[in-house]
């Protein structure tokens, strides 16, 4: 098969698109021709070599993929050769085979295209692990969600607007927040010329707050929360130390979470596999429907796989990027 390989770490140019080894699927495992691959900005960082591949995960970038399955590993009973799919990886995507555990896998709705499909499995376990099983989020909080023009936010809109959540985003242009509004946020707050701190706590606080910025945002997000309210942080785009006021939240009552999905165990509590389960209970109806859409930004095929890096990393995406094979 061909799959994106790093002749290095660093800028795009070192991804190549090179003959790679077949992959076996081993047991609880299936073999996934692939469809389409979704692009993340850990894809952006391991390649930069700051985000090494869990211990035993293919070294080829990729966290999620869509496909159809080619061939079943053993214990396998409840997917046939054939589905169409969509698939939380550990690393793989960026090739034309991956090899997935069976227990990672989501069926791709009749209707829905494969490849706006893979955009969904890293997203959809991010927001809904960290919304729902982590922070709780129930109808008529007040949910803050920075970066809402991202692939992250994009989708936590439409997953907190399900849930009755009242929704407010951080973007960096009017027009980002404009699209936001399209997907249900009401709250519209432009990070470049306005206090997200002193319009959220005009709303009346965040009962949750969904933060991809890390040190740069973490006494504003503690100001920013309602009593009782939950900061998790899913990235660090912002930097990795900062200075927690302990008193300030403890006036709140507040809780602050730290989690990735990447680096979870596969089976267990908090787990992928359980993860993926709720998912497919609760939200995969709504992706049925038609009620949660994947937002995709641009499809570029596999071997420009330098370009979406540098998209993503430009800042001007709406949503995903994703890599057709």
């Amino acid at each position: 098969m061909h799959a994106i390989e790093l002749n290095g770490f660093g800028g795009p140019e070192v991804m190549v698109w090179s003959e790679a080894p077949d992959p076996t699927p081993g047991h609880g495992e299936v073999l996934i021709e692939v469809a389409a691959a979704g692009v993340n900005r850990a894809d952006l960082l391991q390649r930069q070599g700051l985000y090494p591949s869990p211990p035993g995960a293919s070294t080829i970038l990729g966290l999620e993929c869509s496909g159809v399955i080619a061939e079943l590993g053993a214990g396998v009973h409840d997917w046939q050769v054939g589905d169409r799919v969509c698939a939380l990886l550990s690393g793989g995507a960026y090739a034309e085979k991956v090899v997935a555990p069976a227990a990672q896998l989501l069926p791709v709705p009749d209707g829905l295209d494969l490849g706006a499909a893979a955009g969904l499995p890293e997203v959809a376990a991010t927001v809904w692990s960290n919304l729902v099983l982590t922070a709780g989020l129930q109808a008529g909080q007040l949910v803050l969600i920075h970066g809402g023009g991202s692939g992250i936010g994009t989708h936590a809109i439409q997953v907190a607007r399900s849930l009755g959540a009242r929704v407010a985003v951080t973007a960096g242009s009017d027009d980002k927040l404009a699209r936001c509004k399209e997907l249900g946020a009401e709250l519209l707050i432009n990070y470049r010329t306005d206090d997200f701190v002193a319009a959220v706590t005009e709303s009346g606080g965040a009962h949750v707050i969904l933060d991809l910025m890390g040190a740069a945002y973490l006494t504003r997000n503690v100001d920013a929360l309602a009593s009782f309210g939950h900061l998790v942080v899913i990235g660090m785009q912002g930097g990795a130390v900062g200075e927690l006021n302990i008193a300030a939240l403890l006036r709140k009552w507040g809780t602050v979470h730290a989690t990735n999905v990447r680096n979870r165990p596969a089976t267990g509590t908090g787990s992928k596999a359980a993860i993926i389960a709720d998912i497919r209970r609760q939200l995969w109806p709504l992706v049925a429907d038609g009620s949660v859409v994947p937002v995709i930004h641009a499809e570029l095929p596999i071997a420009e796989a330098a370009e979406a890096h540098r998209l993503l990393e430009s800042g001007e995406a709406f949503g995903k990027v994703t890599l057709t094979v």
